[in-house]
Parts: C-alpha cells; sequence; structure tokens
C-alpha cells in the first residue's frame, strides 16, 4: 500500500522523533495515555463512555430546540495542534442535531480577494443566525498560530490580528452571540501515534495534509505561537476552554459537558450532564506543553 506524502510520517517516527517519543509510542498498549502529566493513566472505558454519551446525546437535542425556540445564537470555535480531535468532537455534537440549524464551518485557504478584506471579514458571514449553532473546524484563530508558523503571514499583520480580536469577540458576546472558544491540546507522542494510525489507513489518509507533514518538526514553533495567542486572547468576555484531548473519549463529553453547563436551555437535567472534570476542561492554565 502506497502511503500518502511517500511515507513521511513514518520517516519522521523512525529517524528524526526524539527517541522519548519512539519509545513512549513503542511500548504503548492502545488503551494507555502517553503524557506522563495526563490525570489520568488511561483512556476512558467504552461502557462508561457510551453511557455518558448517550445522555448527553438527549441534552443536546433539548438545547437544539431551545436555541430555535428562543432565536439564540451560538457559535463554537475549535483549535488545536493538527490531529488534536476538533473534527471528531464537532462530528459528536451534531450527531443528533437537525443539520439545518446546526452547521460546520470549515474555510479553505483565503482566495485573492479575501486576502485583500478585512482579516475577518469573511468569518463574520459564517457566523450563526438567530435558532442557529455554527461549529467553527478552526477560525480566525489560524492567523494566530498556523499563519505565523509558515510564513503565511507578517508580523505586523498578526500584531493588528492580537489587537483586534478582543474588541471584535466582545462585539460578538455583547451582540448577543454565546462564543465558546476551545483549545483542544494533546502531547507531542499521542499526536505523532495518531499520525501514524492515519497514514496506515486508507480509510483516513484524507485527513493528512502537508501542512501535518512539514508540522512535525515544528513542535516548538507551534508551542511557542499556542502559547502567545492564549495569552493575547484569553479575556473575561470572550475565555478560552482548554480541553486536553489525549482521551478522545474524555475530551468529547468534556467538551459537550462545557456547553450544555452554560446555556440555559428548557429541561435541563443536572443529573444527565453529569459534572465538568477541571483536569480535562479549564482555562489556559491547564494548557500542557
Amino acid at each position: 500500500m502506497d502511503l500518502p506524502f511517500d511515507g513521511a510520517i513514518s520517516a519522521f517516527y523512525q529517524t528524526e522523533a526524539p527517541e522519548a517519543l519512539r519509545e513512549a509510542i513503542r511500548h504503548a498498549d492502545k488503551d494507555d495515555v502517553l503524557s506522563e502529566s495526563y490525570p489520568y493513566r488511561e483512556r476512558m472505558g467504552g461502557k462508561d463512555y457510551d453511557r455518558a454519551y448517550a445522555d448527553l446525546q438527549v441534552e443536546l437535542v433539548k438545547m437544539q430546540a431551545w436555541v430555535k425556540d428562543s432565536g439564540a445564537r451560538v457559535a463554537c470555535l475549535f483549535e488545536g495542534r493538527d490531529a488534536a480531535g476538533k473534527g471528531g468532537t464537532i462530528q459528536r455534537f451534531r450527531e443528533n442535531l437537525n443539520p439545518r440549524g446546526a452547521r460546520v464551518v470549515a474555510l479553505p485557504a483565503p482566495s485573492d480577494t479575501e486576502r485583500g478584506q478585512w482579516y475577518f471579514q469573511r468569518y463574520v458571514a459564517h457566523l450563526p443566525g438567530a435558532g442557529e449553532i455554527a461549529f467553527f473546524d478552526r477560525s480566525w484563530y489560524n492567523r494566530g498560530v498556523v499563519e505565523h508558523v509558515f510564513g503565511f503571514c507578517t508580523p505586523a499583520q498578526r500584531e493588528t490580528f492580537f489587537a483586534q480580536v478582543p474588541a471584535f469577540e466582545k462585539m460578538l458576546v455583547e451582540d448577543g452571540i454565546y462564543l465558546f472558544k476551545f483549545w483542544l491540546n494533546l502531547g507531542r507522542a499521542e499526536q505523532l501515534r495518531r499520525f501514524l494510525a492515519r497514514e496506515s489507513d486508507p480509510l483516513k489518509q484524507w485527513k493528512l495534509s502537508s501542512i501535518d507533514v512539514k508540522g512535525l518538526s515544528r513542535w516548538d514553533a507551534y508551542t511557542g505561537a499556542i502559547a502567545e495567542t492564549l495569552a493575547y486572547s484569553h479575556t473575561d468576555a470572550a475565555p478560552w476552554t482548554v480541553i486536553r484531548s489525549d482521551d478522545k473519549r474524555r475530551a468529547r463529553l468534556e467538551a459537550i459537558r462545557q456547553v450544555l453547563h452554560a446555556l440555559p436551555y428548557s429541561g435541563k437535567d443536572e443529573a444527565a450532564l453529569g459534572p465538568l472534570d477541571p483536569g480535562i476542561g479549564g482555562g489556559p492554565e491547564i494548557w500542557d506543553v
């Protein structure tokens, strides 16, 4: 079987990855969590996950009914390193929702016309209207991290972005939009393990891109850019929620719970929601480099 990008991910694992990463991946069972600082040593069991997930799906349907009836506007931004689980988490949010009122925004690279516009302009067009939920699979925060790491924007453009984003988001919140900003964080060994799994799976190879491959050797650059982004854009009006996503199951449940706990939807069942886990979801202080 031909591997995408001529097996560049396997080659990185075999020849360039730090030995500690190779050892962690080589000796781990599939249910082991690789990050030593993660609060759990193994991923959540399937039965416990399925039970909690089923309860949360019922609550999500209630929440969407409230959004539609009340005319509320909900925007959920999902950011994080490649393979952090953004798309999978969004999929679990939307599994039982009416797609007409719960849409995904995953914009391609800007066109020549869009590059000549105000940076936020193309995102404004995709903000939710009354009765809608919009899930942003990456967002305007591309400028803070990916564009910076790969030189797709100038330092001056990034500085302008950081100067404008707090006011931009404050306007959205003051206008009545419920804005949730999730930063999905995972360790380096887990990211590489997921990339290797994608590379060898014909059904998942489409998820890989040249940016993923080039980013493998730019971990430290990403780390610095993420730290700056969280520092400049974590505000009282629009705070970040960091979700530690080394265990996809716990990450998905926590992200859903964060939204459901925060929204005042009708018929909320607190027992079905379950408590938030401060070790998995919290502010930038739980971001683990």
